[in-house]
């Protein structure tokens, strides 16, 4: 027991050390692509990117906020029945604070700042393309409003669909994360969790 509690421990120590390291790295490369993106492209592209980020810290909030709220016996019978993806999904719920916080935390946060600083960019870049110079903080005051009410609006929608839909989209998850490793390679998941009460 007390070797289990040590281990752990340890497991979160290691995790806080991984979620700033991958918030940092993260950060850098897609902040940097989506600067640049942003500058090298017309307007409406431009829009689009700034849309697709909101979209993905939405979509990840909803991913987080599945996984606590999912049951894992059903995915034991999926399991018991070959059901791809099953065992992927009982990984996750059983490692639900590690996926809730990565996926809410890390990549929510990510997509927020990064939402900000687009919108930032935008804005800049409208100025400028229809040289508009007065009442230009106007502008973006909107534009933060605008992106401030998508983003919470999203998630607010979005964790009502993930809790009443929680075990279907942590099966679709899984089964994606079932194909990352069975075609690619890709192992994303490591069974350390424990099962729940």
């Amino acid at each position: 027991m007390a070797r289990s509690r040590v281990k752990s421990k340890n497991d979160k120590k290691a995790w806080i050390k991984k979620a700033f390291i991958w918030t940092f790295c993260i950060t850098l490369i897609v902040s940097f692509i989506s600067e640049n993106l942003i500058k090298n492209i017309n307007v409406v592209f431009a829009f689009l990117i700034l849309i697709i980020i909101i979209f993905i810290g939405i979509l990840f909030d909803i991913i987080g906020v599945a996984v606590t709220a999912a049951d894992e016996p059903p995915f034991h019978a999926m399991s018991a029945n070959k059901q791809k993806g099953s065992k992927e999904a009982v990984i996750l719920i059983r490692n639900a604070d590690i996926v809730s916080n990565f996926c809410n935390d890390v990549i929510g946060d990510i997509a927020g700042t990064l939402s900000g600083a687009a919108g930032a960019t935008l804005v800049y870049r409208i100025l400028r393309f229809y040289d508009i110079k007065n009442n230009d903080y106007i502008f973006t005051i909107l534009m933060t409003s605008i992106i401030a009410t998508i983003m919470v609006g999203g998630k607010a929608i979005g964790k009502t669909f993930a809790i009443s839909k929680s075990k279907q989209i942590v099966l679709k998850v899984g089964i994606l994360i079932y194909f990352l490793k069975e075609k690619l390679g890709l192992n994303l998941l490591q069974n350390n969790g424990k099962a729940r009460k």
